[in-house]
């Protein structure tokens, strides 16, 4: 078989090149919402107005939680960048928890989305303590007679 050098050969075209993707910043939030939440040592998230106003919302049937809840994010083209307000377990190395943190909401958000995250910022605002749970078991027994 001869092959004619005149053909011209078909150019591939990546599929960024057909159009524009567009992540908006609710979308980064929830994915880093979540990521949050799933590493072990993470009470709560938000601040305290937030944790109250998010214990009442799930006392709503139907209603969901709020993953955004303590995570703010600002998102670029092809960049983003995390805040999250974290409330952590008595007893947990807060410096490895936050590491861990960081760890999981870049790799989230980086796997969902195809974002560069350029930081994940972690304040602790507070430690729960066991005897918190105990407490309001003890509130919710009292109400109900």
């Amino acid at each position: 078989m001869s092959e004619n050098k005149n053909t011209p050969t078909p150019q591939a075209v990546e599929p960024a090149d057909r159009g524009q993707t567009v992540i908006a910043d609710v979308v980064v939030g929830k994915v880093a919402g979540i990521a949050a939440r799933e590493v072990p040592g993470v009470y709560d998230l938000g601040t305290g107005a937030a944790r109250f106003a998010g214990s009442l919302r799930e006392r709503i049937p139907g209603s969901n939680t709020d993953v955004q809840q303590g995570i703010s994010v600002e998102v670029g083209e092809t960049e983003a960048a995390v805040d999250v307000d974290i409330v952590a377990e008595y007893g947990v190395a807060i410096h490895q928890l936050a590491g861990a943190i960081r760890k999981n909401i870049i790799s989230a958000v980086e796997g969902m989305t195809g974002l560069k995250v350029n930081e994940v910022n972690v304040s602790v605002l507070d430690i729960h303590l066991p005897e918190e749970d105990k407490k309001e078991e003890e509130k919710q027994a009292s109400r109900v007679n």
